[in-house]
């Protein structure tokens, strides 16, 4: 790869977010609307994110190109100072072979930005109305994949080895191997009645959404015939209820707010319960906040 000086060139990395054209961030769509070239792949991003396109704009479907076809146009961009926006489904962070891009690109002298998108996890999460951090049952949330795949896994990052936390947990690329999937799932100690969630191409057209529970999980998968652009969510948080957050608690205080003094005070009680043997001390000390002082109003402000 050569090194090409470039004085204008740049390269924006845009999330598309999980399909739904509008969906898009206000910042991607204005991005693409000013590129000379939007490179997308018509295999993973919805054809509908193309409108904002500029009519005079150069665009490239990836899709059929390995990253060494996608070099030449960085090599072009570095050498005539174009702006190109490369698109990725959800959002680039994730499972989006981009900091090999971001490398590269530099290495041509090219300057770079990322523009987040809405990933498919959070997208599904909207469309099941869930919360994936409820209070007092899951506050963590594991975003992975089956190991075995294309790409290696590292060493302790087996799905079973996730799944001894008990979380929320998001399973992406996993899809073909779902019987897998489940048995990692119950072998890392999920009972089987725990609430999943199927989700096929989340917010395009062609959407499909499933609840099921770790138990079914790989029968749901079968029974609809899917393999690809599927995505899981696992978890209890995805069907408990009746918790609250202490941080729209009336007993809850912070910079902006003061307590009210008896729901201070039965915060304070169910904190001592939690602290007694067989209680949760854990999630009590959880609950502190480390702006509170003990006379009852805010201190410093974070």
């Amino acid at each position: 790869m050569t090194t090409v000086e470039a004085t204008t060139g740049k390269v924006w990395f845009v999330g598309a977010g999980p399909g739904a054209a509008d969906l898009l961030t206000l910042r991607a769509a204005r991005v693409i609307g000013e590129a000379d070239v939007v490179v997308w792949a018509a295999s993973l991003v919805h054809a509908d994110v193309l409108a904002h396109a500029r009519a005079d704009a150069e665009i490239i479907d990836s899709s059929e190109l390995p990253m060494e076809g996608v070099l030449p146009l960085y090599e072009r961009a570095a050498a005539q100072g174009l702006t190109v926006a490369r698109i990725h489904s959800g959002d680039p962070a994730l499972w989006g072979a981009v900091q090999e891009q971001l490398d590269m690109c530099r290495a041509l002298g090219l300057a770079v930005e990322v523009v987040p998108g809405v990933s498919s996890f959070t997208a599904v999460a909207a469309l099941v109305e869930r919360e994936l951090t409820i209070p007092e049952v899951a506050q963590s949330v594991i975003l992975t994949r089956l190991e075995g795949g294309k790409t290696p896994m590292p060493a302790g990052e087996r799905v079973r080895d996730f799944a001894r936390h008990g979380t929320t947990m998001a399973l992406f690329l996993s899809a073909a191997r779902s019987g897998q999937v489940q048995a990692e799932l119950l072998a890392g100690g999920y009972p089987a009645d725990t609430p999943a969630v199927v989700a096929y191409q989340a917010t395009w057209p062609d959407e499909l959404v499933v609840r099921c529970t770790v138990g079914t999980l790989a029968d749901t998968v079968r029974e609809h015939k899917l393999w690809k652009h599927t995505l899981f969510l696992v978890g209890p948080a995805l069907g408990a209820s009746g918790t609250r957050s202490h941080l729209y608690h009336p007993g809850h205080f912070h910079t902006f707010r003061r307590a009210e003094p008896a729901a201070r005070a039965e915060l304070r009680r169910r904190r001592a319960d939690a602290a007694r043997p067989g209680g949760n001390a854990d999630r009590a000390a959880g609950d502190a906040d480390p702006s509170v002082s003990d006379a009852g109003a805010p201190g410093p402000a974070r």
